[in-house]
């Protein structure tokens, strides 16, 4: 996959509609917290959500309880969705892959190439530099053309 171009529609959207379970890397407590409002909208959605940090480990946010790391979630999990910086993409991936994860997806402002080439080498699909709360709902929004302003 070129990362470097739009991801095609049809590949988000067959991704969004595969998935059950997403861990959540870097999920918060905080509701200001962006990554919050995606763990809720997704949760309220009908995604299993699986929020992973290790400062909130064995607490819960929204009554979910908070893993410390991919490797301590006990059931499968089909999306990765990485809320770290960049630096910390690589190590995730390389998580990822040991759990089985069929997918990657880096939040908007997340990208490393090589954590996608090791990624897509052992399989999995990758999305960099995009959130899934917003493709999710983006089939619904339709360009408002000629508006008077």
């Amino acid at each position: 996959m070129n990362h470097d171009q739009p991801y095609p529609a049809d590949y988000l959207a067959k991704i969004l509609s595969s998935v059950n379970t997403i861990a959540m890397v870097g999920a918060s407590k905080d509701p200001a917290k962006f990554s919050y409002g995606v763990l809720r909208v997704l949760h309220e959605t009908g995604y299993t959500m699986l929020p992973v940090n290790p400062k909130l480990a064995g607490s819960t946010i929204r009554n979910l309880k908070v893993y410390a790391a991919l490797a301590d979630i006990d059931v499968p999990v089909d999306m990765v969705q990485v809320f770290r910086a960049s630096s910390a993409l690589r190590q995730v991936a390389k998580e990822a892959i040991e759990i089985r994860a069929r997918i990657l997806w880096a939040q908007i402002g997340v990208r490393d190439d090589e954590a996608a080439r090791l990624a897509e080498e052992a399989g999995l699909k990758v999305v960099m530099n995009r959130c899934p709360k917003i493709e999710l709902f983006r089939p619904f929004w339709a360009p408002k053309l000629n508006q008077v302003v």
